[in-house]
């Protein structure tokens, strides 16, 4: 019983220990508080967003998972980007459908035009 007592004691002991070293029980100063990770690998601010950009993208961990900011940022700029590329795309298909139009036309008109003769 004597030993049953005494281990009692001495996980009672044990466990204040850690207790106050985790704490900071004491005269010791508080950790100073941590900077949080950044985007290490920005995004190129002077031209288009690549394909290759886009796969060398890491985010860094926070306490649950990542940044939400840094993953915002990263997607508006994305999704800008695309819609950007989708409205130059639909221009340079309507140009090119008008090119077209106009090659046919005067294709149209050459043969009228030998046949005047």
């Amino acid at each position: 019983m004597v030993m049953f007592l005494f281990l009692v004691v001495a996980l009672a002991v044990v466990v204040a220990g850690v207790t106050l070293a985790v704490l900071g029980g004491g005269e010791r100063a508080p950790l100073p508080d941590a900077t949080p990770e950044r985007l290490q690998d920005h995004l190129p601010p002077d031209r288009p967003l690549g394909p290759a950009d886009v796969e060398r993208l890491r985010f860094p961990l926070a306490a649950r998972g990542y940044r939400m900011a840094d993953v915002d940022d990263a997607l508006g700029r994305l999704g800008a980007e695309l819609a950007e590329r989708d409205a130059r795309i639909a221009d340079l298909e309507s140009a090119l459908a008008g090119a077209r139009a106009a090659a046919r036309h005067t294709a149209q008109a050459k043969p009228a035009r030998q046949d005047e003769r």
